[in-house]
């Protein structure tokens, strides 16, 4: 079965390079997936849960004509190494981890995009960091000053964020996942309520079996599900604005997170702030709608830097 798994991810991905560099003040290796020559200007790739860095698939292929692409496995996720602390995934190590891995692959900045969590990372790393992000794109996750906000004005939102405190549980969230040869991982992708549309870029039998390889791993969940033990470890945030051009991409069919929070966001970005909601797209939204995706960064990524927020 693994075999399969990485022959097929093999073919799919001859191009790219796969490495661990080390992180010298964590000590921890970071599993990633490149594409496009060294030297090129760094896009850096934060995936969502429950995922890893083959959400980005479509986006290794597109952009690594003119960018070096680094798809990363967060910590804790995938081939990453996963400490086993729960105080070892506080926000403040994501954000360093991101700072880390930009000096150890040789850049001092980068195009940073992420996706749900991988986007509120992005947030924070572009909020702590500026320095560090030339342009900051983030599909599917408000900035986060306007979810904290948001969820608790909005019960609506709060009870599809529900699973941020069912995960504070220990290791039942973990088995939930694991029941039913992981029916609730399968669902999340295919199901008609939170899964990829029918007018979408369906996830195939390939795509879902290798999301099971990872995630079925002896202790494979216990790293994503720890992210969101400490999600309250640096919420609210005492800085809040974003200062270089954003791009936010949002599908409207997202189960998770409301439309509205989508636009509030432009408060806090004080430069070019671009928002496009796809009307059509679930929450997986790059898987979902790639070519649309691709074609809307491409468009962004080659405007003016200098303009100001619309």
């Amino acid at each position: 079965f693994s075999g399969a798994i990485y022959c097929f991810l093999d073919s799919c991905l001859k191009p790219y390079s796969f490495a661990n560099p080390s992180i010298a003040d964590s000590g921890l290796r970071f599993h990633y997936v490149a594409a496009g020559e060294r030297g090129k200007p760094l896009m850096l790739l934060l995936h969502g849960f429950p995922e890893f860095w083959y959400s980005w698939r479509h986006q290794l292929r597109e952009f690594k004509s003119e960018y070096r692409v680094v798809a990363l496995d967060l910590r804790g996720y995938g081939e990453t190494d996963a400490p086993s602390h729960k105080e070892d995934y506080k926000l403040d190590c994501l954000i360093t981890d991101i700072k880390d891995i930009l000096e150890s692959l040789g850049y001092n900045k980068c195009v940073l995009i992420g996706h749900d969590w991988g986007g509120m990372i992005a947030w924070l790393v572009a909020i702590c960091y500026p320095e560090m992000v030339t342009k900051l794109i983030v599909v599917n996750f408000p900035h986060p000053s306007v979810f904290t906000e948001y969820i608790l004005r909005h019960p609506s939102q709060l009870i599809k964020s529900g699973y941020y405190f069912f995960f504070q549980m220990p290791w039942f969230p973990e088995f939930m996942f694991t029941v039913n040869d992981f029916k609730v991982l399968k669902s999340l992708f295919t199901s008609q309520a939170t899964g990829i549309g029918r007018k979408g870029c369906r996830l195939t039998a390939e795509d879902i079996e290798a999301y099971l390889y990872v995630f079925s791993q002896p202790g494979a969940l216990t790293g994503p599900i720890n992210h969101y033990r400490n999600i309250f470890s640096c919420l609210p945030l005492q800085h809040h604005e974003v200062i270089m051009p954003t791009l936010l991409l949002w599908g409207e069919r997202d189960a998770f997170m409301e439309v509205e929070m989508a636009e509030i966001t432009r408060i806090y970005v004080k430069n070019h702030f671009r928002l496009t909601i796809l009307s059509e797209a679930s929450h997986w939204l790059q898987q979902d709608q790639p070519d649309i995706v691709n074609k809307l960064i491409w468009t962004f990524l080659k405007e003016e830097t200098t303009r100001k927020r619309e």
